[in-house]
């Protein structure tokens, strides 16, 4: 891994992780796309640039953390179904990442999903975190488990959970935010303690890519969050519905072509 891997990665990072369209999934073929030997370096690397991309939720959104304690309990809360998924199921989720046919097959159907939310979900009543339940909160934690299968998205999977509880698209778009920090402080931080479990030792070059991965995904991010809130205010979620479906089906037409898809 090079630096213009690390700066390419970052910005698809930054731009997709807030976005309903899968972070991972997109890393995981960029990084078959550019031939980024995998490494546990750079399997660590594309989970660590998501502190970068969470900072930004909380600079955005500083207030909203300073607001009450019960903000903190409903975002625990929801994060208990993700943290007992993750410790059950680590090691399935890592061979699913290793699968890029799982990537496509995921973004495709859920682009189709995306297609008709505006319908299904159509009378919100929730329009802002004070008024989300703790029973609430739990349920679209079991709907961000989804995002263990590569090219799901966290996004996607909380933000539909939020509108199926009544919440409405940005009332449910911000509360995926927030329930970002929790859930990738934790997925960070296990990575890096396997990574040191496993006898490794970052290089000065390493912590100099990871250093740099972390800025640009957390000023990528600034500004993603912001604009996919005004465009969600306005257009709803055809629009990545039908991406997803293009990027998706590109995907499967490449591997049943043959041609192999390596990936991280």
């Amino acid at each position: 891994m090079n630096l213009i891997h690390v700066i390419i990665l970052a910005i698809i990072e930054g731009l997709t992780e807030f976005l309903p369209v899968s972070s991972t999934g997109h890393m995981i073929i960029a990084s078959s796309v550019m031939g980024i030997a995998s490494d546990d370096f750079v399997k660590l690397f594309t989970v660590a640039i998501q502190l970068g991309a969470i900072l930004s939720v909380v600079v955005l959104y500083w207030k909203r953390f300073f607001k009450s304690i019960d903000f903190y309990i409903k975002l625990i809360v929801a994060f208990i179904p993700a943290a007992v998924f993750g410790l059950l199921f680590a090691k399935k989720i890592d061979t699913l990442l290793e699968s890029a046919l799982t990537v496509g097959i995921t973004l495709f159907v859920g682009g189709i999903i995306l297609l008709f939310v505006d319908k299904w979900f159509n009378n919100p009543t929730v329009t802002e975190e004070a008024q989300i339940s703790k029973p609430t909160a739990f349920k679209i934690g079991l709907f961000q488990c989804l995002a263990m299968i590569p090219g799901v998205s966290r996004s996607a999977a909380s933000i539909i959970g939020g509108m199926s509880q009544k919440l409405s698209r940005t009332a449910a778009a911000e509360f995926s935010f927030f329930l970002a920090v929790p859930t990738m402080f934790a997925a960070t931080a296990k990575k890096l303690w396997d990574f040191h479990k496993e006898g490794h030792i970052f290089t000065g070059e390493e912590v100099k890519l990871l250093a740099i991965g972390n800025v640009i995904a957390f000023i990528v991010a600034m500004l993603a969050i912001k604009t996919f809130i005004t465009f969600l205010e306005k257009r709803g979620f055809k629009l990545f519905g039908y991406y997803r479906i293009i990027v998706g089906g590109l995907i499967i037409a490449v591997y049943l072509s043959g041609h192999s898809l390596q990936v991280i």
